[in-house]
């Protein structure tokens, strides 16, 4: 029976929370995100690494995971590897080399391709790290920003404001497609559109990842050393083909989320929230990785709300999806 309990424990899926700021501990932000004042008992522990039960709980659905602290890179394992669906660092942004501190970690994260990549810090500064700074980085690897006392909040009188700090992780988080997902009951024609952002998900994976990650570090190692990053030229379009389709596929889950459900204000406002948000961030592509951006988006969100793949087949230029 403990191994099945074992293999069960295993199948959770896990959001990894590490903290590059030795001012916040990575416990605060789990307190913030299950919106709780103390911290749950942990169903894990191995030294400084905790599993916290989390059950994300919405009108579409249900899904069991485990909100993992990871203090240090050396730290991770295979089992946190094997059940990561979702990033979450925290930086400091009052020093220049704040976003340095996350280096290490960027092997692993390619390697891994969670769903949900999230950037987050007090506020960006204009003495340390700067909105620009930030923002370029999040572009170059997927991210997405998140500040969780931003010192400018959204306009009031904008009818459709960002929503931003822990809210913003939190609803990052509910627009995954977890592999715990339990769809409830009501909401069963959104199993189909879970179903298939899930295999799509999937195969993308499977097609560019390494089922055994080489990145894992070993401790007293340097990161660096042992990965299986080329930077040749050659590899060039397939780097800058990873950052968009990160890009695309967080994108898509989001937007097919909030057109699944019932058409109530909450989901219309951050419905075009999200399609500016996705305009803005084609725009700042190149005009080639901004035509495949489109494609991918248009295709792939046919494909999630059950469209049949024939009557797309001469949408894309040439480009497999």
């Amino acid at each position: 029976m403990s191994d099945t309990e074992e293999n069960t424990e295993m199948a959770i899926p896990c959001v990894l929370i590490t903290s590059c700021d030795s001012g916040l501990k990575e416990e605060e932000l789990v307190k913030q995100i299950i919106s709780q004042k103390t911290l749950p008992e942990p169903t894990k522990r191995e030294e400084t690494v905790i599993w916290y039960p989390w059950t994300i709980n919405n009108k579409y659905y249900t899904a069991d995971v485990s909100l993992c602290v990871v203090p240090n890179i050396y730290q991770m394992s295979t089992e946190i590897a094997q059940t990561m669906q979702a990033f979450i660092a925290y930086f400091d942004s009052t020093v220049k080399d704040g976003l340095e501190k996350l280096n290490p970690w960027m092997s692993v994260v390619k390697d891994l391709a969670p769903e949900v990549l999230i950037l987050v810090c007090d506020r960006v500064c204009e003495n340390g790290v700067t909105r620009h700074e930030a923002q370029q980085w999040c572009l170059a690897h997927a991210f997405e920003l998140v500040e969780l006392n931003p010192q400018e909040l959204p306009d009031e009188d904008d009818d459709f404001p960002d929503s931003t700090g822990v809210k913003r992780i939190v609803q990052a988080l509910n627009a995954n497609v977890w592999s715990s997902v339990e769809m409830k009951e009501g909401n069963n024609q959104g199993f189909g559109l879970m179903s298939s952002l899930m295999a799509s998900r999937h195969n993308n994976s499977s097609s560019s990842i390494d089922p055994q990650p080489s990145s894992l570090p070993v401790e007293g190692t340097l990161v660096n050393e042992g990965t299986n990053h080329p930077e040749s030229t050659t590899n060039t379009g397939t780097q800058e083909d990873t950052v968009v389709d990160a890009m695309t596929d967080l994108d898509i889950q989001e937007l097919a989320n909030l057109t699944a459900g019932d058409a109530d204000v909450d989901n219309f406002e951050r419905l075009f929230t999200k399609l500016k948000e996705m305009k803005d961030k084609a725009s700042s592509l190149p005009h080639e990785q901004r035509k495949v951006h489109a494609e991918k988006v248009a295709k792939a969100f046919w494909m999630a709300i059950g469209g049949d793949e024939d009557e797309i087949d001469g949408l894309s230029s040439g480009e497999e999806s």
